[in-house]
C-alpha cells in the first residue's frame, strides 16, 4: 500500500493505439503521464528536484523558493512543496489557462502572473531577479540535473521494461527537455540503436509545453547529442490531434501531447516496422477554458 500520494508518481500506463496508428507493421504506444497524481509528466521531475534539494541541503523549510513555469511543472511543484511544507512562488505568463493558476493556488502556492507579451522568458527573468535581489532560491528546472535524472531513474526504465526492450523509437515534445534528456540517456545505455525524436513547434506556432528556445534561454540541461532527430509540428496540427486523441482513442490530453502524437504518426508512416513510444504528457482538463476543445 502506498504511504503517501508521492508513492503514486510514476509507473504510468503504456497502451497501444487503437485507431490512429497508420502502419500495421509498427507498434505505436502511448505513455499516459496524465495518470500521475498531479496530472502530468512533470510530477517526476518536481519530486526529484525538491526531494534531492532537501537531502543536499540546498534549501529547507525556511527558504523561499521560486520557479518560472508554463503550467505543468508549477502544478507539480505546488503539490509536492505543500506536502513537504515548503514555501514556493510560481511565476507564469498571464495568458496561462485559469485551471492551471487555480490548481497551483489550491495546492497552496503563491502565483505571480507576468505580461503575456514577454512569454515564459519574461517569467524566467522575473524569477531570476527575485533570486538576485531578494534572496529567493530557484528550483531551476531549466538547469537542474535532478530534472532529467528523474526520467533516467523512472521513465526510461519503465518504457524499457514495459516494451520488453523492443522499443525502437522514442518521441517526446521538447520544453524544458528534461523528459527527453533523461529518457534518452537511459534508453541509449540499453540499446544505442534506439532513435530519439524531439518535437518542436514551427516558427509561427505557439504550443504550450513545446518550445523552440532563443539561444540565450536554451535549457542548460539540453544536450543536442542525445536527440537523433527533431520534427516540427504546427499549432493547428497539435490542436487537431489533441481533439482526435480524445474522440478516437479516448485519451484526453493537451496540445503538447497532440504535437508529439502528430510527429509519432508521421514517423510511423516513414519506417517499415518498429515500436514507437510517445509521451502523452498531461491531461486535457487543464485546457478546458482555452479554445482547444470548443
Amino acid at each position: 500500500m502506498p504511504k503517501s500520494i508521492l508513492d503514486l508518481i510514476g509507473n504510468t500506463p503504456l497502451i497501444g493505439s487503437r485507431v490512429l496508428n497508420p502502419n500495421a507493421n509498427v507498434k505505436l504506444l502511448f505513455k499516459l503521464e496524465g495518470h500521475n497524481p498531479g496530472g502530468s509528466v512533470k510530477d517526476r521531475a518536481a519530486l526529484n528536484m525538491l526531494r534531492s534539494g532537501l537531502e543536499r541541503g540546498d534549501f529547507d523549510k525556511n527558504s523561499q523558493l521560486i520557479e518560472a513555469t508554463s503550467g505543468n511543472t508549477g502544478i507539480a511543484l505546488a503539490m509536492i512543496a505543500g506536502i513537504y511544507g515548503l514555501d514556493i512562488e510560481l511565476v507564469m505568463p498571464e495568458n496561462a489557462t485559469k485551471e492551471r493558476v487555480q490548481t497551483m493556488r489550491a495546492f497552496g502556492a503563491k502565483v505571480t502572473l507576468t505580461p503575456s507579451d514577454v512569454g515564459i522568458e519574461g517569467a524566467r527573468d522575473y524569477a531570476e531577479a527575485k533570486v538576485i535581489n531578494e534572496g529567493f532560491k530557484m528550483v531551476d528546472q531549466f538547469a537542474n540535473d535532478d530534472n532529467w535524472q528523474a526520467h533516467y531513474k523512472t521513465t526510461g526504465p519503465e518504457i524499457w521494461n514495459d516494451t520488453d526492450g523492443e522499443i525502437t523509437h522514442f518521441v517526446s515534445a521538447m520544453g524544458t527537455t528534461g523528459t527527453i534528456m533523461g529518457t534518452s540517456t537511459y534508453l541509449k545505455e540499453r540499446n544505442n540503436a534506439i532513435q530519439i525524436v524531439g518535437v518542436q513547434p514551427t516558427d509561427e506556432s505557439s504550443i504550450p509545453g513545446i518550445r523552440k528556445w532563443p539561444k540565450a534561454y536554451l535549457p542548460k540541461i539540453f544536450d543536442a547529442n542525445k536527440v537523433d532527430a527533431t520534427m516540427e509540428v504546427s499549432q493547428n496540427e497539435a490542436t487537431e490531434m489533441a481533439k482526435r486523441l480524445a474522440k478516437e482513442e479516448g485519451i484526453f490530453a493537451g496540445m503538447s501531447s497532440g504535437g508529439a502524437v502528430t510527429a509519432a504518426i508521421r514517423l510511423a508512416r516513414s519506417i517499415e516496422k518498429g515500436t514507437i513510444v510517445c509521451i502523452i504528457c498531461d491531461r486535457g482538463d487543464r485546457y478546458l477554458s482555452s479554445d482547444i476543445f470548443k
